[in-house]
């Protein structure tokens, strides 16, 4: 008998018909490629939740695990904005020690005129109703309530004596990054302070601590997510995930075959994001640097880049990502924004960059801190984030086709004779199913040169394990278009032929 079939047994006897099912050549599926959001809660929730990976449809539903004005709701926010679609899961946690940051608005004077105090707390405007006569502690107290009135800020407020105290409504110094601006669209926009008051704005301050990246890995366990938002990028922070994604024993080993990719953001300047660049170097995460001056905090920043790398990528696996806007992410002024040179800067020390175009924050390169090898020398291989992404999809894609036609396959020698229908495998088999696929890839525009990978592949049994198949695959990606270089060698008039 030929047909290797699992369950019908050789020896049945009874009469007539039976059949049963083989799905090994039918699977065309592919990997959902799972977001995650991991977010910092209010002090002041309660979820049980906290600490535990949970899948959330809905901003709503992030607002009751985070608290409302929390930066997982935010970022949440954020990345619905951007990706209206993709499976979102949250990791909410919590800070249990450090300092909340605090800020202040100062008012004095009174007011001569009826008017508006316009706010900005984390780049949302917070407008406060002043009427004439009113005196300073009449108008802090006004601005206190709109400020409380609005949930979804990241801050409370309390007035005293003309004076408006903000506190960030969880603990960490990631609170002082909640920027507080005054009439920031300027009066020939409508936003001025009312005549007879002065209002000072002071800096967030004050906040201290990060969540604790181990609980949260820990959380993590071995569940599957190709995007993962990671706000923070201090040491701890990323040093943790850089082991937790690593080739050796993280996701990306050869014993755990997660893959994913780390996404985060920083505000800062040139020197302060390019001294941030040189202390990293990991293939696996990818810190977005932006300007001072950009309102939004970087956890919103960061959700909403990570979004916009998701929706991309889940299209076109190896198509770069460039130009994609951020929804809901506003420039700095104009006059303090990156230039090409400083652009060019951080691109060479392994950060990540965006530009204002069109109306829109854009992804200028995604590039990971990935800068150097082993041995101190520069190295571009894992220069951009895409690459990782492309090289996931094509591992994931080769596993489903062997697992799935040849789960259940003996092995024999190239050369074998055996029955058509019986379920054995050879390395030329083998070697013929990933030249077949390489040449889908190929179509789907994810590698070329097929000709010189199937003369490069090597697949043959081991000398030493009967039972074991080795594989020397070498693709050749498809790469991004990032550079268009033009001579422009004009002519004032094209010389007539000597003829």
């Amino acid at each position: 008998m030929s047909v290797g079939f699992q369950q019908i047994p050789a020896d049945i006897r009874v009469p007539l018909f039976y059949a049963e099912m083989d799905n090994s050549m039918a699977n065309s599926a592919s990997s959902a490629l799972r977001r995650l959001i991991v977010g910092q809660v209010n002090d002041t929730s309660t979820a049980d939740e906290i600490g535990k990976l949970v899948l959330v449809s809905s901003l709503a539903q992030a607002r009751t695990i985070g608290g409302q004005g929390s930066m997982l709701a935010a970022m949440y926010d954020t990345w619905r904005q951007n990706d209206p679609v993709g499976e979102i899961w949250c990791l909410p946690l919590k800070s249990t020690a450090g300092a909340a940051a605090t800020g202040k608005v100062t008012i004095t004077g009174s007011a001569t005129e009826s008017g508006l105090i316009h706010l900005y707390v984390g780049g949302t405007r917070i407008q406060a109703t002043v009427a004439s006569g009113a005196a300073a502690a009449v108008a802090a107290s006004a601005l206190a309530a709109k400020i409380n009135a609005s949930a979804d800020l990241p801050v409370s407020a309390v007035a005293a004596a003309g004076v408006v105290t903000l506190t960030a409504k969880w603990l960490g110094d990631s609170g002082n990054d909640i920027g507080l601006a005054l009439n920031r669209l300027g009066k020939s926009n409508g936003e001025f302070t009312p005549g007879g008051l002065t209002v000072v704005s002071t800096a967030m301050t004050g906040g201290a601590g990060t969540p604790d990246a181990a609980a949260a890995l820990a959380a993590l366990g071995d569940a599957s997510f190709e995007f993962i938002c990671v706000p923070w990028a201090d040491t701890t922070t990323l040093d943790a995930w850089k082991v937790a994604m690593g080739d050796a024993s993280g996701r990306w080993s050869w014993a755990k075959q997660l893959y994913g990719h780390v996404y985060g953001a920083l505000r800062g300047t040139l020197g302060s994001l390019v001294a941030a660049g040189q202390l990293r170097n990991d293939q696996h995460a990818t810190i977005f640097g932006f300007e001072t001056g950009v309102p939004q905090p970087f956890w919103r920043v960061a959700a909403a880049a990570a979004a916009r790398q998701a929706v991309f990528i889940s299209a076109d696996a190896s198509r770069p990502t460039q130009t994609g806007a951020l929804v809901g992410i506003d420039p700095a002024a104009e006059g303090t924004r990156f230039t090409l040179t400083e652009f060019n800067s951080l691109l060479q020390y392994g950060i990540a960059t965006l530009f204002y175009e069109g109306g829109y924050m854009r992804i200028q390169r995604a590039i990971t801190t990935y800068q150097k090898n082993a041995y101190g020398q520069a190295d571009d291989s894992y220069l951009d984030s895409e690459t990782m992404h492309q090289s996931a999809y094509i591992v994931r894609r080769l596993k489903s086709i062997i697992t799935s036609k040849y789960g259940r396959h003996k092995l024999a020698n190239d050369g074998t004779q055996f029955g058509d229908g019986q379920p054995i495998v050879t390395p030329n088999v083998i070697k013929g199913e990933l030249i077949s696929e390489y040449g889908n890839l190929e179509r789907d525009g994810h590698v070329e040169n097929a000709a010189l990978f199937a003369q490069y592949l090597i697949v043959e049994r081991d000398s030493n394990n009967p039972s074991r198949v080795n594989v020397l695959y070498p693709p050749d990606y498809v790469n991004g278009l990032r550079i268009f270089a033009l001579l422009n060698q004009f002519r004032q008039q094209y010389a007539a032929d000597a003829t």
